[in-house]
């Protein structure tokens, strides 16, 4: 077996340094008009942090934001991060202007999924004139400036049309998927009092059809200040009597509302200042209720473009596949890939249904350049011994893109082994938070085994210990020091911004504390995250995270998933940590297993590291959108309820972990 990230500091890929990337290009730019002499990536990030106010209005000239009014000032460097700062004071945009700059016969959507044979493509000019359209409906609709348009929907170009209609107008957006329950649905939704909503008839999943219309009739009953619900005929061979869902309407009504004498009516962008909210996301909702968390069209579109173009050097010939649904933050991600002119593929469904190659077909067929997707999907591959490299021409990727849970040191080797060697494999991370990334791809720095590249530009990423200390090459509480342009201008409801300082900026004074734990390698500049604060585990006095563990436990095969949690004494500091194992299809969780996996992590870890208890399990929980819920599982233990459930994929699992002899009277 492989134990874990027993090799450090094994370069995987190396950049070519013949190329000229976008970031050489606005290296020389800032060089040039500031007399600097940037040479490393590391230098440029650092000067990109120390005069963040110039680093960004470089980014907006040299991505060429679409704006109706220039900018006064872009930021006012005297406040803190705290004080949640006003970007470019004076400049009015619109977020949908800007993903629909091109008006053009290249293919700006394909859209599959399960349940579909074909590939659906729509260009440039035909989704500028849906999104008219579907925005003209709006307006006879009533929909205006501010008011809140949602979706309760699968990954479908009718998800894209709707929030860029509704962008055009300066509504705002905010998604969840058909996955969702009723009740995870209206914790998010009823806070945010949505006049519209646009859903579907039915889903396929798991070579199923799951009929949608009694889920949908329930939240539209939850949701008193709906005016009108939009259904889309997704599964054409479902039922899609709608007769019982209040204030409803077919998809092809609402669309044939939006014509005007039957012809497609002008398109119009409502200009709104950079700080006007956009999109409404949610946190996962398994510690309490989800906050609600408002992006800014100007901040959501800057950092994907410096995202997008800069750090991952996209052009118009590029075509993303990011495997998500709608409920996940990076669909909004994907979705900004338009601003770039380059295509976006679509795919709803299991990545595995009707095969565990799908993806790769599709890789395959439309010549994607980049794949994103989550660890948890790399590993599965792994385990089912695919070989993608073998068994498909993969000559067009270039780029494969991570997150959701840190990446094991094991999947790089997979990835290189079995997929392609010369791709560039980007470990990202930041999240729904901000609606972006804070560490992640750059075309300009070598692949480490088992790191994150490099801190992404504009982003003052920092490691401190628990007293408040910057802390190198050690483990420690991920914080960012200087404000950048996606953090959240607010939460929704949250007059006082009281929810939000504790959110953020409760743990240490002046700086944004991001709940992640992780160590900085000041040798090579990479990062490698070790799981959520809330996870940390501090048996004996020694704090680290779980994804230690999860490093050596998950390269052994007969493994097929890890949860390690702590178990703290009521009233008393002391804690102990408890490894679950869920075990791979035919093999068995023996005595001989639990004695290997604690020799192992004693071998390459230390002896603190060992678990107090190894048991086994039968499912490990996870939010929709594919992380792991350690959390939920201590509470369990504990003997503490589990309130909020309706984030979690798989709710039930949760009651195998109470009431556990091994873990009583502790």
């Amino acid at each position: 077996m492989d134990a874990g990230d027993g090799i450090k500091g094994k370069v995987m890929w190396k950049p070519n340094r013949s190329k000229v990337t976008k970031m050489d290009l606005l290296r020389k730019r800032i060089n040039e008009k500031y007399s600097v002499k940037l040479e490393s990536y590391r230098e440029f990030h650092r000067w990109s942090c120390d005069n963040y106010p110039e680093f960004w209005e470089e980014v907006w000239h040299f991505t060429e934001v679409i704006h109706s009014q220039p900018f006064k000032s872009v930021i006012d460097k005297t406040k803190s991060i705290t004080e949640i700062p006003e970007w470019f004071n004076g400049s009015r945009l619109n977020f949908a202007e800007n993903l629909l700059k091109y008006d053009d016969d290249r293919v700006a959507i394909y859209s599959t999924g399960e349940g579909r044979e074909t590939i659906e493509k729509i260009t440039f000019k035909e989704l500028r004139q849906k999104v008219a359209v579907y925005a003209s409906a709006m307006r006879r609709l009533g929909v205006q400036i501010g008011d809140r348009v949602v979706g309760y929907i699968p990954n479908c170009p009718e998800a894209v049309i709707a929030m860029l209609a509704a962008a055009s107008i300066g509504a705002i957006w905010s998604s969840t998927s058909p996955d969702f329950g009723v009740v995870g649905v209206l914790d998010r939704f009823s806070q945010i009092q949505p006049k519209m909503i646009f859903s579907v008839n039915a889903v396929h999943y798991n070579g199923k059809v799951h009929d949608h219309l009694e889920k949908l009739e329930n939240v539209v009953n939850g949701l008193p200040d709906l005016e009108k619900v939009v259904v889309i005929p997704f599964v054409p061979s479902a039922s899609c009597n709608i007769s019982n869902i209040k204030n409803s309407t077919m998809l092809e009504d609402f669309y044939q509302s939006g014509l005007v004498d039957g012809k497609c009516p002008p398109l119009s962008f409502e200009q709104v200042p950079f700080n006007h909210p956009m999109y409404i996301m949610y946190s996962s909702g398994t510690t309490g209720a989800p906050k609600c968390m408002v992006h800014s069209a100007g901040g959501t579109l800057m950092k994907h473009l410096e995202e997008h173009l800069i750090q991952s050097d996209m052009t118009r010939d590029d075509i993303m596949l990011y495997y998500t649904t709608v409920g996940w933050m990076m669909w909004n991600w994907l979705v900004s890939v338009l601003a770039v002119g380059a295509g976006i593929v679509l795919y709803d469904g299991s990545p595995l249904i009707p095969h565990a190659n799908i993806l790769w077909d599709i890789i395959e067929k439309l010549g994607v350049t980049v794949l994103g997707t989550s660890a948890k999907w790399i590993a599965v591959m792994e385990n089912k011994g695919l070989k993608p490299g073998t068994t498909h021409n993969l000559e067009s990727l270039k780029m494969i893109l991570s997150t959701g849970s840190p990446l094991m040191p094991q999947s790089y080797d997979y990835v290189y082994r079995e997929i392609k060697q010369d791709l560039l494999l980007g470990s990202i991370t930041g999240g729904t938070d901000i609606i972006a990334c804070f560490m992640g791809q750059t075309w300009t720095e070598p692949v480490y085994r088992g790191e994150i590249q490099q801190m992404v530009l504009g982003c003052d990423m920092k490691t401190y210990d628990l007293s408040g200390k910057e802390v190198c090459d050690e483990d420690g509480e991920l914080v960012c020091l200087t404000p950048f342009p996606s953090m959240p201008t607010k939460f929704w409801n949250d007059p006082q911004g009281l929810k939000y300082k504790k959110a953020y900026f409760n743990v240490y004074k002046d700086v944004w504390a991001h709940g992640d734990f992780c160590r900085f390698n000041s040798q090579t500049g990479g990062i490698v995250m070790l799981g959520r604060s809330d996870g940390t585990l501090n048996p004996n006095g020694v704090r680290f995270g779980s994804s230690e563990i999860y490093h050596i436990v998950e390269s052994f095969k007969e493994i097929q998933d890890s949860i390690c949690v702590a178990q703290r004494k009521q009233d008393v500091s002391e804690e102990r940590v408890i490894l679950f194992l869920k075990m791979a299809q035919g093999t068995e969780f023996t005595q001989e297993l639990v004695s290997n996996v604690k020799t192992c992590i004693r071998k390459y870890l230390t002896a603190r590291h060992v678990p107090a208890f190894i048991l086994p399990c039968s499912d490990i929980p996870y939010t929709i959108s594919g992380k792991k819920v350690e959390v939920a599982v201590r509470n369990m233990i504990m003997g503490q309820e589990v309130v909020q459930k309706g984030a979690l994929a798989n709710p039930d699992c949760l009651l195998q972990y109470g009431n556990i002899p091994e873990l009583q009277g502790y």
